[in-house]
Order: C-alpha cells, then sequence, then structure tokens
C-alpha cells in the first residue's frame, strides 16, 4: 500500500492546499429536561474530510471524489492529512492523469 497527499487549489489564494484534521471532532448531547455530560470524540473519516473543503477549493469534492475512488481509498493519515491509499505506483499514476484530465492543475496528489 502506498498514500499519496491530495491537494486542492484554494478558492482564494490559489496555492495548493490540503485539508488536516486537527483534532477529532467532538459530539454532545443535549435534553430537554436535563443536561447530559457525555462528550463523543470521532475522528471523521476520508471522504468527510474531502467535504469538508467545499467552498476552500476551486472545484467541488463531490466531484472529486468519484474520480479518486475509481483509483485508491480515501484515508485520513496518521497526522490527519487528507491521503489517498493505493495498491501500487501504477493505480497512483492513474489518477494523477485522471485529476489532470477531469480537474487541469486544480486538484492534484503528492508523495
Amino acid at each position: 500500500m502506498i498514500r499519496y497527499r491530495l491537494f486542492g487549489r484554494c478558492r482564494i489564494y490559489h496555492d495548493p492546499v490540503s485539508p488536516v484534521l486537527k483534532a477529532p471532532a467532538q459530539i454532545g448531547w443535549e435534553a430537554w429536561f436535563r443536561d447530559i455530560d457525555l462528550v463523543t470524540p470521532r475522528r471523521l473519516k476520508g471522504p468527510e474530510l474531502l467535504r469538508r473543503t467545499r467552498g476552500w477549493w476551486t472545484v467541488e469534492p463531490s466531484e472529486v471524489q468519484p474520480v479518486v475512488e475509481r483509483f485508491g481509498r480515501l484515508v485520513v493519515g496518521e497526522g490527519g492529512e487528507l491521503m489517498v491509499e493505493f495498491e501500487g505506483p501504477e493505480q497512483a499514476e492513474s489518477l494523477g492523469r485522471e485529476l489532470k484530465e477531469s480537474f487541469g492543475d486544480q486538484v492534484f496528489l503528492s508523495p
């Protein structure tokens, strides 16, 4: 298995950006008639983290996801970074070509 980071062009500055999960999402609970002191931390999965790029990247994440998932699997790396996991380098090269054809220089991979 190999992993590459997935980057997109920033909508404002046009430099390459990639989302990084800095801390797990915290889900808490409220009830009408009582307080619930329960907070459930939960890490986002790769597709969820990609969807969070909506409005940040120049392309819609809903258009990127199906292209990526034809060649690899969206995952969150150990440092919280958005990555694509591949079986081998051939799939990474194929996805790189497909991203260029579909999105030009707006979405790309980095080892």
